[in-house]
């Protein structure tokens, strides 16, 4: 089964996570797709930028707990999204928790429709944001990371737009994406990859500084009883035992 859809309209390749009956969660095999479907982009002359969408209500849960991609996995597929060639833009009409903010904060640009919901809730099951940070913390606002990576609250899509997780919002998406696309489609192709270049510079240099370390504390996060724990509550859909 396809776990990336594909469609193209006048240079803009739209791939959407395509696992709603998981909420399109990070399993090894979505992160695997995604990752090919990518290179395919960036080989491809005809793509002048690529949009990151998803179908049903939630562009994606976070890792999938019952089959997570590899730490490295993810600084992967992340990194991938930042060195593509080609512009990367999230559209956004669902749900964004976990794992697949890192999603949106390695994107160029991010549109969300003000249904869209977000939540860092990796503490509510005993790990941290940490390989996620990665393209997080250069990009978003630290006193509104501070708040939702330490508290685990929902946050809607006004508030990730102050935040600097999304680009813009609206009640219709693609009403607001539309500019930008066709922006894109009116921009040179070198020209394109050059600007991106300088955009992502500081990005990368976090990566280059930080992967390591940051894909180490979450491979022992995850490996904790206390993660164990957070992620037995959440299945079973009940409170951790450290809940006060």
């Amino acid at each position: 089964m396809t776990l990336i859809g594909r469609t193209r309209t006048r240079g803009i390749e739209t791939l959407s996570l395509d696992s709603p009956e998981r909420r399109n969660a990070l399993s090894a095999s979505l992160a695997r797709e995604l990752a090919d479907a990518l290179t395919e982009c960036g080989k491809d002359a005809d793509v002048r930028a690529v949009v990151l969408t998803h179908t049903g209500n939630t562009f994606c849960a976070g890792a999938d707990l019952r089959d997570p991609p590899p730490p490295d996995a993810l600084v992967a597929v992340l990194r991938q999204i930042v060195e593509l060639p080609k512009p990367v833009v999230a559209r956004v009409t669902g749900h964004v928790r976990a794992g697949g903010l890192g999603l949106l904060a390695a994107c160029d640009m991010t549109v969300g429709s003000t249904s869209a919901t977000f939540a860092f809730t990796e503490v509510r099951i005993g790990v941290a944001p940490a390989v996620i940070s990665l393209p997080l913390l250069p990009r978003t606002d630290p006193r509104a990371l501070a708040r939702y990576y330490l508290t685990g609250e929902r946050f809607d899509a006004t508030e990730a737009a102050r935040a600097g997780l999304l680009t813009a919002a609206g009640e219709d998406v693609d009403d607001v994406l539309e500019p930008i696309l066709d922006g894109l489609r009116r921009a040179a192709p070198e020209a394109l990859a050059e600007t991106k270049r300088l955009l992502t510079a500081r990005v990368l240099e976090t990566f280059d500084r930080d992967a390591a370390d940051l894909t180490a504390l979450s491979a022992r996060l995850f490996g904790s009883a206390q993660a164990r724990e957070g992620m037995t509550a959440f299945l079973e859909r009940r409170d951790p035992a450290w809940v006060v």
